[in-house]
């Protein structure tokens, strides 16, 4: 009987410590240098003000996901996609599996519907629009800091190429 308790402890234990540093790793914790996401009724409100000619920059992530939260946390930080973010874009997050509503050009949905009309596939999804609301490209993956910054700059390129 002994025996039986012991290693009953034992397992809770184990499993309690398991847990733990499970749910260290979904959870967010403040992430220093992080953009200052809004809303993106807000963002396409604040895109349409003439003096700001900035785009709209949307990440569509899920919270169980590995690559979406190594964006959130490593990629989105740094200072030169901060720099390029500050400078040229409105950033905005949406759950892409999240039933809490939306406005998108007046219509009111989940975000969850939301991403699927933007053409999520798979998580992490990038979507860069104008200030009208029209996705201008996206792309699903993870990218690097490398990878995001060319994806952004030649967006930047051809809207001003036109």
């Amino acid at each position: 009987m002994k025996r039986k308790i012991i290693t009953g402890s034992i397992v809770t234990l184990f499993i309690g410590i398991f847990l733990y540093f499970s749910f260290g790793e979904v959870l967010n914790d403040e992430i220093k240098n992080a953009p200052d996401w809004v809303p993106l009724e807000e963002a396409l409100e604040t895109a349409q003000l003439e003096e700001n000619e900035k785009l709209i920059l949307i990440d569509i992530y899920e919270v169980g996901c590995r690559f979406c939260r190594q964006m959130e946390r490593e990629v989105y930080p740094s200072e030169s996609i901060r720099t390029l973010i500050d400078r040229d874009f409105i950033p905005v997050r949406v759950n892409g599996n999240s039933e809490r509503p939306i406005v998108y050009l007046g219509e009111s949905m989940s975000q969850k519907e939301f991403a699927d009309k933007m053409g999520l596939t798979a998580f992490p999804f990038t979507v860069v629009m104008d200030s009208n609301g029209n996705v201008l490209n996206s792309r699903r993956g993870y990218m690097g800091v490398v990878e995001l910054s060319r994806f952004l700059n030649d967006i930047l390129r051809d809207v001003r190429q036109t």
